[in-house]
C-alpha cells in the first residue's frame, strides 16, 4: 500500500517546479488528454498565464524524490475574470477583499486515498493570508466524488463557471481558508 508523500515543496516561480509539474498533470489527466481542455499544451499555456499573476505558489509533494502531487493557485482581487465568469454573481463578501484561487490540485492515482491530496491543499493554504479561497470543480470528475470531497473539506457552491469555450462548464466553491 502506498503512503501519502511526506516529502512538500514550495515554489513561487516556474524555473524549477514546471517540468515535475507537467509531468504530474500528463499522468493525473492521463484519460482526458485528447480534449483540447485538457491537452497537455493548454495546461501548460495556463500555468505560464498563471504563474505570472500575483501571489502565485505551487506546492508539489515527492515520494522518495518523485513527483506524486501538486496544487497551485494564485491571488485574486475585485474585479478580476475569475469573478466575473462566475454566474451568478458572488456575493459581496467573497469579492470585496483579495481571495486565492486554488487552481489546480492533482495526485498521481497510486498515491490517491492516501492523504497526499489534503495535505498539499493545507500546505498550500498554510501560507496564504487570504480570508477565502475559491476553486472550480467539474462536477463529473470522479463520478462526483471529487466535487464531494471539496464539500467534505467545508467549501460549498457559489455558482458555475465556464472559463474558455473548450472548458466544460464548472463548480465554483469557496471557504475560508482557516
Amino acid at each position: 500500500m502506498t503512503t501519502a508523500a511526506t516529502d512538500l515543496r514550495t515554489f513561487t516561480t516556474l524555473d524549477t517546479a514546471r517540468g515535475d509539474l507537467l509531468d504530474v498533470y500528463a499522468d493525473v489527466r492521463a484519460p482526458l488528454l485528447h480534449l483540447p481542455n485538457y491537452a497537455v499544451t493548454a495546461f501548460g499555456e495556463r500555468l505560464e498565464r498563471h504563474s505570472t499573476e500575483p501571489g502565485f505558489t505551487a506546492v508539489l509533494a515527492y515520494a522518495d524524490g518523485y513527483p506524486v502531487g501538486y496544487a497551485y493557485g494564485n491571488t485574486i482581487e475585485h474585479g478580476d475574470r475569475y469573478w466575473q465568469r462566475t454566474s451568478p454573481a458572488p456575493a459581496h463578501e467573497y469579492t470585496e477583499r483579495l481571495a486565492v484561487a486554488l487552481k489546480e490540485i492533482g495526485v498521481r492515482t497510486q498515491w490517491r486515498g492516501t492523504g497526499t491530496a489534503r495535505l498539499l491543499h493545507d500546505a498550500f493554504l498554510a501560507a496564504r493570508d487570504e480570508p477565502y479561497v475559491t476553486l472550480m470543480v467539474n462536477p463529473a470528475a470522479g463520478e462526483g466524488k471529487v466535487h464531494a470531497l471539496y464539500r467534505s473539506w467545508g467549501y460549498e457552491d457559489i455558482g458555475q463557471s465556464q472559463p474558455s469555450p473548450a472548458s466544460p462548464n464548472l463548480t465554483v466553491m469557496i471557504r475560508a481558508t482557516c
